[in-house]
């Protein structure tokens, strides 16, 4: 018996130390298969959600080893950029935690998005996952403690840089549900977080505030374009921040012709499309019983979708403004189909949410990888190469 217990201890105590070992060190199966798995079956998706937020903000985590790679360095703006996965808006709601993500290997963040006025969003639960499908539905309906907090917590991450910039930080902007002049609320956003982040969000395409889709027409977009440049070029600092417009992926070709002729045309002022926002289409290939709830869908289904709607809107624009792809993005893969439909960077969300942090590394590495398999001595090489080998192909 007392051989027994010996065995017991002994292989107790080797799982422990294994399992020690694979968090501390960021293991992407062990997080995948174990971690990630096992916090969903413990807590609700908004509950998980928060508790991702409160970690990284008070830094309880394990330190990521960032790694660097001279192919996925690129320029963008007046940006050096260390790798082109970021992360997409919708994880730190109030920009609560941008130095733990940028921690995490991150090229580049989204944080937001953020109303002017602080509201508590859709009735809860609003957030739900399917396992099977790897995707999630939310209707959180721009919960948001307003600018005022999310301005002093930015701020004090500005205060605190160095010349060693970790990474870019931009910022997402929405308006209140209750609000008439949607142009006065993105322009409050760009007055009041303009003089800090790297670069601006205008939301117009979020499924869950009544109406915001609205606003992808050309005529309104020209409207709210044409506020928040002036608002822009306003801002008392060298460099102004790049603005970009993000956009749906159930657009119809008229729409898309139109926001690309708005956003395309040489004094726009827009410097850039964030392709796409989640989708209210559900795919028939989707299995969890939470299909059916009211929301819109991220994850593996919009893979595809906002990888189309990328090639689409890069060769719409010419390629004169610069798309951040997010959508279904798990690998190195999904990242290069983006970046070869014509993305210069591409954004996570619920590959985080599944996989843990070691997804941003396993990303990266596997992106690396496959560059080079494929040819390019540097990820810039490959955006928009399969439009032009399309344009190619058939002139």
């Amino acid at each position: 018996m007392s051989k027994l217990k010996q065995l017991l201890l002994i292989a107790t105590g080797g799982t422990a130390l294994f399992a020690s070992h694979a968090l501390y060190s960021g293991n992407p199966k062990f997080y995948a298969n174990v971690v990630m798995p096992t916090l969903h079956k413990l807590t609700s998706a908004e509950t998980a959600h928060n508790m991702g937020v409160a970690i990284l903000k008070y830094g309880l985590y394990p330190r990521c080893r960032a790694q660097n790679y001279d192919n996925l360095q690129n320029n963008i703006f007046d940006w050096k950029v260390m790798n082109p996965v970021g992360l997409a808006a919708g994880f730190d709601k109030h920009c609560e935690a941008i130095d733990g993500l940028l921690n995490l290997g991150f090229g580049f963040i989204e944080v937001g998005g953020v109303t002017p006025e602080p509201q508590p969003g859709n009735e809860k639960p609003r957030v739900f996952r399917l396992h099977e499908d790897k995707a999630i539905i939310n209707r959180y309906g721009f919960n948001s403690f307003g600018h005022q907090p999310a301005v002093v917590h930015v701020e004090n991450w500005y205060n605190k840089l160095s010349e060693n910039k970790r990474g870019y930080v931009g910022v997402n902007l929405g308006k209140n549900k209750s609000t008439l002049d949607a142009a006065q609320d993105y322009v409050k956003g760009v007055e009041n977080f303009g003089p800090y982040v790297d670069f601006l969000v205008i939301n117009v395409s979020s499924p869950n505030t009544p109406g915001l889709r609205k606003l992808q027409a050309q005529d309104q977009l020209q409207t709210i374009i044409k506020a928040v440049v002036e608002a822009n070029s306003k801002l008392e600092r060298e460099n102004k921040p790049p603005i970009f417009v993000k956009i749906a992926p159930d657009l119809s070709e008229s729409d898309k012709v139109a926001i690309a002729t708005v956003v395309a045309a040489r004094d726009s002022g827009i410097d850039g499309l964030v392709i796409s926002n989640t989708t209210l289409s559900r795919p028939e290939s989707l299995q969890n019983k939470n299909k059916v709830e009211v929301g819109g869908l991220s994850g593996a289904p919009l893979r595809q979708m906002s990888t189309d709607l990328i090639r689409d809107m890069y060769r719409l624009t010419f390629g004169r403004v610069v798309i951040i792809g997010v959508g279904g993005v798990f690998s190195g893969q999904d990242a290069l189909d983006k970046i070869k439909a014509g993305a210069s960077l591409v954004q996570i969300y619920s590959s985080l949410a599944y996989e843990g942090p070691p997804v941003v590394e396993k990303i990266k590495k596997e992106l690396s990888e496959l560059l080079k398999k494929e040819g390019f001595e540097n990820v810039s090489d490959a955006v928009g190469y399969d439009v032009k080998e399309d344009k190619c192909a058939t002139s």
